[in-house]
């Protein structure tokens, strides 16, 4: 049986390029080639499409952060500590600052293989406004190769210390706006267990984090908590979210911070309480040093 020929003047069915509904205008192609989200012939897979669509919506927060900046001065610098790949430095320059002639993007990490592959594939893209810098969380502080002050500081992923390390740096460096996406964090769940038989003694609080599954878990919600209190006690204002939804990734929490100049007045006395509390004091130099302004 024959099938019947199409109507004559018929639309063809128009063609839907499947990298529109996730690039955003005018993003590069090269750039994201590069960074290996996109393969060398243009295609983007499931688990590239997840990372885009994190950073995509990691800048989503940010842009407002740029744009408050740049309508009160002329210049902008953005600090990514603890950089990695700099897949968030890159994409911020590309999508909203290529365009904006006062601002530079330094990406802050200690090895020394990912600073100078980011430095090549700056040079190659040619995005002038862009340093890489290999240092140590004290060495940035101090170094003559950043500004005395800086703008925005960003840490994505920042592993176990890292994200403290990000929040030592911003307050060394005055920062207006501090991002911050927590991943793993070990430390505080680590002193925790460690001193689990002393605490069943002091506080039943201890039995929250009897289990060790509960140890993992509950150490990692409370190290979120005390920088949230650091911070608060420094003066800024925070929003605490989702970065994403639960079904992409875990490490989900998204800080964004930013300074008001009025310190809550009683974070440091509340972070201080807890530690005590909890039977934390051996980390009050992490979290209650330096002291505030």
């Amino acid at each position: 049986m024959k099938r019947a020929a199409p109507a004559a003047g018929t639309p063809k069915a128009a063609y839907i390029d499947p990298l529109a509904e996730v690039l955003r205008p005018g993003q590069s192609i090269e750039l994201l080639k590069e960074l290996h989200i996109l393969t060398r012939d243009g295609k983007l897979n499931q688990d590239s499409r997840r990372k885009l669509k994190q950073v995509h919506h990691l800048c989503h927060f940010i842009e407002p952060l740029l744009d408050e900046v740049l309508g009160r001065q002329d210049t902008l610098t953005l600090a990514d500590h603890g950089a990695g790949k700099s897949y968030l430095g890159f994409i911020l320059y590309d999508l909203y600052l290529k365009d904006r002639p006062g601002s530079h993007i330094f990406g802050i990490e200690t090895r020394d293989e990912l600073v100078k592959k980011s430095r090549d594939l700056a040079a190659r893209l040619d995005f002038p406004r862009m340093s890489f810098l290999s240092a140590t969380v004290a060495e940035s502080i101090v170094t003559d190769a950043l500004p005395p002050r800086i703008d925005i500081v960003t840490a994505l992923h920042a592993c176990n210390t890292a994200t403290d390390d990000a929040i030592r740096f911003a307050l060394a460096k005055q920062a207006r706006h501090i991002v911050l996406v927590p991943c793993c964090q070990a430390e505080v769940a680590a002193v925790l267990r460690r001193r689990k038989n002393e605490s069943f003694g002091k506080t039943p609080l201890s039995e929250i984090w009897r289990h060790p599954i509960h140890t993992r878990e509950f150490g990692s919600q409370l190290t979120n908590v005390l920088r949230c209190l650091q911070l608060e006690s420094h003066g800024y204002q925070l929003t605490v979210t989702e970065l994403v939804g639960w079904e992409h990734s875990l490490k989900n929490e998204l800080i964004v911070a930013t300074h008001s100049g009025a310190p809550r007045k009683n974070a440091r006395e509340r972070l201080q309480q807890i530690l005590q509390e909890l039977n934390l004091q051996e980390l009050e130099a992490r979290f209650l040093d330096p002291q505030p302004a």
